[in-house]
């Protein structure tokens, strides 16, 4: 999602004239679009923006600012808190950035001319905006890119007590399923082949604002919608809730071919008990019952989920009910997440809160125990052909390309410019345990 978001700003400056740097000592606006979900990424982001106060002495003119999360958390505190932050954009305000990047540059010429660099002039908006889901439908695309995200909806009305996102996103928005399909067409004729639909809890789409038709949830219908966009070869959607998946949708998987066999499932807890302290609004057989129905209507689907451990009051056997959960759902591979207070959060101020040190114990032996069914899945996959779609470079090692299986899985292999943005079979010489190694097909 924030990938997405990223994507538009850069796409409204760009066309004010603006140019992409991989660099920041050579850029004039630098922006910062952050996370709120875990204390760890918005420690990441303060320390990176405090870094780069250095650049302001050389370049007096440069704009430094935060977008996103934790900019609506914080607002101005981050100003405050850091002397060289000129710019704060919340997270329904995106398509206000290149106005606002445009005001300041102004107001710092103007400052400059008059002699007065020392003069503080910043933005700050995080307030609410009405229509704001409709807002980021742009895409920059680079040459022969095949892969493509489309937002949705924006917000959440889950309230998970763990969770600051319904505080940072607001409540849920859904655009109209005919302004979503008219996006993913111009996506296809630019030579997109997959799209990814985005959403909080993106199996919620359209609960509020359409109604059901033939028994089929406002979200199903926009998957047939999007699905029958003539040259789109894959579809997927990214995240759902366990709530959110009833048997239309688990029937969709067995009715829409290029609906790909993948889904991320988040699990959080295998405790009943800690699940209701969560406020998740399952149970850990519900969640086991929901894994065995998509995989009778889709027997070849990989599922992914997240799982917290330490979350306030996790005793043994709450713990014991999560190891057990995993080991019977046999996920492909998981996020494993270390309980993060967050604030405003009622889980923060819940008692019986756990130890770091207890916290990384049930981390890293659940992260083992997640490892061993990724390596038999993966693993499985040797000496078999499966159809990807090449991305490009791959990220560890640019002298190979990179694809994707169906059910989401990473292949390397060796491959020329033809390859990329292409859809074909590979067959899987060995695994490393989480990525694919493969043989590409000649094209013809």
């Amino acid at each position: 999602m924030n990938e997405r978001d990223s994507e538009q700003v850069a796409r409204m400056l760009v066309e004010r004239g603006y140019e992409m740097t991989q660099a920041e000592t050579e850029a004039d606006v630098v922006l910062l679009n952050t996370c709120s979900v875990r204390d760890m990424a918005e420690q990441k982001a303060i320390g990176k923006m405090g870094m780069m106060a250095r650049l302001r002495a050389s370049k007096p003119e440069m704009v430094f600012g935060y977008l996103g999360c934790m900019a609506q958390s914080r607002g101005q505190e981050l100003v405050d808190g850091l002397g060289h932050v000129d710019l704060v954009v919340g997270t329904q305000k995106f398509h206000k950035v290149a106005d606002y990047v445009d005001q300041i540059v102004s107001r710092k010429r103007e400052l400059r001319e008059k002699l007065m660099d020392d003069a503080r002039f910043s933005i700050v908006d995080v307030d609410e905006e009405e229509g704001s889901q409709e807002t980021i439908r742009e895409h920059m695309l680079t040459e022969r890119q095949a892969t493509a995200f489309v937002s949705i909806m924006q917000g959440c009305n889950m309230h998970c007590t763990f969770c600051i996102v319904p505080s940072t996103r607001g409540a849920e928005r859904s655009r109209r399923i005919d302004e979503i399909v008219r996006e993913v067409e111009g996506l296809v004729e630019r030579g997109v082949k997959e799209v990814t639909l985005l959403g909080q809890i993106v199996n919620l789409f359209g609960r509020h604002e359409f109604e059901k038709k033939d028994g089929k949830s406002p979200f199903v219908q926009l998957l047939e919608a999007v699905h029958a966009v003539e040259g789109l070869r894959r579809l997927r959607f990214t995240s759902p809730h366990p709530i959110g998946f009833r048997e239309d949708l688990i029937q969709a998987f067995a009715e829409l071919p290029n609906l790909m066999p993948h889904v991320h499932l988040p699990m959080q807890s295998g405790s009943d008990r800690i699940l209701k302290a969560m406020h998740r609004g399952y149970t850990a057989e519900r969640y086991f019952t929901l894994t065995e129905k998509l995989r009778a209507a889709r027997p070849d689907i990989a599922l992914t989920t997240d799982i917290i451990v330490g979350f306030p009051g996790e005793t043994d056997e709450d713990y014991a009910a999560t190891r057990e959960l995993i080991q019977r759902t046999a996920p492909d591979n998981a996020f494993v997440f270390r309980y993060s207070k967050r604030r405003d959060t009622p889980a923060s101020e819940m008692e019986g809160q756990i130890p770091e040190s207890v916290k990384e114990e049930r981390n890293q032996d659940i992260l083992r125990l997640v490892d061993t069914f990724a390596i038999q899945k993966s693993e499985a996959l040797v000496g078999k052909e499966v159809e990807i779609l090449c991305e490009g470079l791959s990220k560890t090692n640019e002298a190979r390309l990179t694809g994707r299986t169906p059910g989401n899985k990473i292949v390397i292999f060796e491959g020329s410019s033809r390859h990329v943005g292409e859809i074909f079979d590979v067959a899987i010489t060995r695994s490393s345990g989480f990525s694919l190694y493969g043989d590409p097909a000649v094209l013809a």
